[in-house]
């Protein structure tokens, strides 16, 4: 449940900041009448990703065992692999994130503003499908399917209500320090997810050595234990880890983690994500 928190926050501060950043700017150029077009837009992003959520859970069903895991171990490595684009692109576009909203603002506001709903659609929308695929295999991963719905519904809440107070100029926080860390947060939860998407290939015979194991070490971490279910929930730790897997981890986990505290120690602080109230400030500077 904490790692599905962890997404489910991080995922949806992004996408509620960015509709922080469009009402605050709509509302400074005099068209507040247009929020309406916007969270039209952010109504059809959700039921899209709901929608999307559902054809991941619901559509393998009836398909043979080796088909199911041959979908489930590609769709895990689809999912790290966006996962990854999106902790890389928060980082390095985070600077400009106010003046792009603003400028494709400028030119969807005309007419009767329905442009506005196509780009709260796409942003919040991008944020949605990512979300949605991460935890439908980080769920996969875990073998639970209640536990990380609520942890990630928790961590949406949480989002929604931090975007609230933000909009509203009572909550201060330090935006690039939190995306920062919980972004190396992820990149680790990820690296669990593609070893179980490895697995899951290994599985369906797409790769071999599902019986060639690094190390197994059930006895002292029971998969059942409370400290197992809890390695595995947050970390998606297999106690029983073929070669393939551990390297896949190393390979993954080690080089992209040094990259991306590398690109966030080299990248300027962005003035979207730092100092009080950054939500408002990143789009009504001058």
């Amino acid at each position: 449940m904490t790692a599905n928190f962890l997404i489910g926050l991080r995922e949806g501060l992004e996408a509620t900041l960015v509709v922080v950043l469009l009402m605050a700017y709509l509302a400074k150029t005099g068209r507040g009448h247009l929020i309406a077009r916007l969270w039209v837009g952010v109504a059809a992003a959700v039921a899209v990703s709901v929608g999307f959520g559902a054809l991941l859970t619901f559509g393998p069903q009836g398909l043979t065992f080796e088909a199911q895991e041959a979908i489930g171990g590609t769709l895990s490595i689809v999912a790290v692999g966006l996962v990854t684009w999106m902790v890389f692109w928060m980082a390095r576009t985070a600077r400009t994130l106010g003046s792009d909203l603003k400028s494709r603002v400028d030119r969807s506001a005309g007419g009767a503003g329905w442009g506005l709903a196509v780009v709260a659609a796409i942003a919040v929308g991008r944020e949605g499908l990512e979300t949605a695929l991460f935890l439908w295999a980080a769920a996969k991963a875990t073998g639970e399917s209640t536990q990380p719905l609520i942890g990630a519904l928790l961590g949406l809440v949480a989002a929604a209500g931090c975007g609230y107070l933000l909009h509203r100029g009572v909550l201060k926080v330090n935006l690039s320090r939190f995306f920062t860390w919980t972004g190396a947060a992820l990149i680790v939860i990820a690296g669990g997810v593609l070893a179980y998407g490895v697995h899951d290939l290994q599985e369906a015979r797409f790769l071999p050595g599902p019986h060639v194991l690094a190390f197994d070490v059930s006895g002292a971490v029971p998969p059942s234990s409370w400290y197992g279910t809890l390695l595995k929930g947050t970390l998606n730790f297999s106690p029983a880890t073929t070669w393939l897997e551990a390297a896949a981890w190393l390979a993954y986990v080690l080089p992209v983690l040094f990259l991306y505290l590398r690109t966030n120690r080299t990248s300027p602080p962005s003035p979207a994500a730092t100092g009080n109230n950054a939500a408002a400030n990143a789009v009504v500077a001058a």
